[in-house]
């Protein structure tokens, strides 16, 4: 029955229908905001307080003006100056590289259909583990976090080429590079005092926890937990034109329709990009072109990235990412694990056909200049670093025609919702800390 009423509101005729549409996000898919705690998140989303040098908030990299990226392929954090494509690198304190993956959008993150965050999935829900979480800090990760989102909200402070600087630049790189991150001598504990030095930040703190007001310290849980119910409520996406058809108080134009029809069907998309979400929060390995510095040690000499091999050391994860969630995605190029695509429908094209995709790809990336690095597309002019990322793919080809590729795209379209693009909150006219702020 359910079947037959999607059909009949999309106007598809049965036979070009695949199957049954996810159920709509509702308020039970997302944390109830606490307003004070959601603008005491914004101020420190966009405060460049947390950084080791203060002249990088969270926002540098996840601009509302940027669909919450930064617009281009892979960013310059620390050593850089400036917002998203126009940002470029010091001159005087040069970036020591990239940083190796496109910065994500933050559509939705907050949902309890969110299981693993970041492209390899190094945090994610896993209930046999102490606070049922496993990160890559492990037994030394801290208690206290209210979700998954804020727990990854505490990492990107700790990479220097991120928001921690380079070493001996400021105390909290120092504390990096000895290893001390944990812990009211940590690095964590040595941006929480910062903050918590602040008088309008340690009243806001003691007005949301009360825990605070009774004299706990500020910790940096405290500070992640305030971000990620800013971003929780400030990036909710559920009214785009397709979730008003999961809600059944919509419909779409003819073409879009149509490409709903392929993305569940004859396209297969809907295999790995289901659920509310449209992500299977699973890992698969897509012939995505590996370009940039790659993930590697500062003692490893290469330029690949394996995905998910790096955090379960399974050689079947190898090049295998997180299957990203896709609401406002026609705004949130560039596209790819590593932004090596700047047009979605050659990446839609690739992903019908990735082994095919990967042999032909020429480099269409976003990079800034960066003096001194290392050649961005290394691996790409290695026919053999190539045929090592396409030995891992199991997806099939697909063929579509292109008036097909253009019902797809419409479709994509429809999964845009402007009050999340537009923001609920915006950018603050002034921080507690009084540094400057992105715009």
């Amino acid at each position: 029955m359910l079947k037959t009423m999607l059909a009949a509101t999309l106007a598809l005729p049965l036979p070009l229908w695949a199957g049954e549409l996810p159920d709509p996000l509702t308020n039970a898919d997302f944390p109830p905001p606490d307003m004070a705690e959601v603008r005491l998140g914004q101020l420190l989303f966009f405060d460049p307080i947390l950084s080791g040098n203060r002249n990088i908030a969270c926002a540098t990299c996840h601009h509302p003006r940027f669909a919450t990226g930064d617009g281009v392929s892979l960013g310059l954090g620390e050593g850089g100056t400036g917002l998203g494509p126009d940002r470029r690198a010091d001159p005087a304190n040069l970036p020591e590289q990239r940083i190796p993956r496109n910065a994500p959008p933050l559509f939705n993150l907050g949902a309890r259909q969110v299981t693993a965050l970041f492209a390899d999935g190094r945090i994610e829900v896993d209930p046999a583990r102490p606070g049922g979480l496993r990160t890559p800090l492990e037994d030394e990760m801290v208690t206290g976090f209210a979700n998954l989102l804020s727990a990854q909200t505490m990492f990107p402070v700790l990479s220097p080429d991120e928001m921690a600087g380079h070493y001996q630049e400021n105390e909290v790189s120092k504390l990096v590079r000895q290893g001390r991150l944990t812990g009211p001598d940590g690095a964590w504990g040595a941006i929480a005092a910062r903050v918590a030095a602040v008088p309008s930040y340690a009243r806001d703190f003691r007005a949301v926890y009360p825990e605070i007001a009774a004299g706990r310290p500020v910790g940096f849980t405290d500070i992640s937990n305030a971000i990620a119910a800013f971003m929780a409520f400030e990036w909710r996406a559920d009214d785009s034109p397709f979730d008003r058809i999961l809600r059944g108080d919509g419909d779409l134009p003819p073409a879009a329709a149509r490409g709903l029809s392929l993305f569940f069907g004859k396209a297969g998309c809907g295999t790995c990009h289901s659920g509310p979400l449209l992500s299977d929060m699973g890992f698969h390995a897509m012939g995505q072109p590996q370009i940039g510095p790659g993930k590697a040690e500062r003692f490893e000499n290469h330029q690949k990235d394996v995905g998910r091999m790096r955090v379960t050391g399974r050689a079947e994860d190898a090049h295998a990412f997180r299957t990203p969630p896709l609401r406002n995605v026609v705004e949130t190029g560039p596209w790819g694990h590593a932004g090596a695509y700047s047009d979605l429908r050659r990446f839609v094209v690739a992903h019908l056909d990735p082994k095919a995709a990967l042999a032909s790809y020429a480099p269409e990336a976003i990079l800034p200049r960066l003096p001194g690095a290392r050649p961005d597309f290394t691996l790409m002019d290695d026919p053999g670093a190539r045929a090592e990322i396409a030995a891992t793919v199991r997806a099939g080809p697909v063929m579509l025609s292109e008036e097909e590729l253009d019902d797809l795209m419409a479709f994509l379209a429809s999964l845009t919702d402007p009050a999340s693009l537009d923001g609920r909150l915006g950018i603050p006219e002034t921080v507690p800390s009084g540094l400057p702020l992105d715009r």
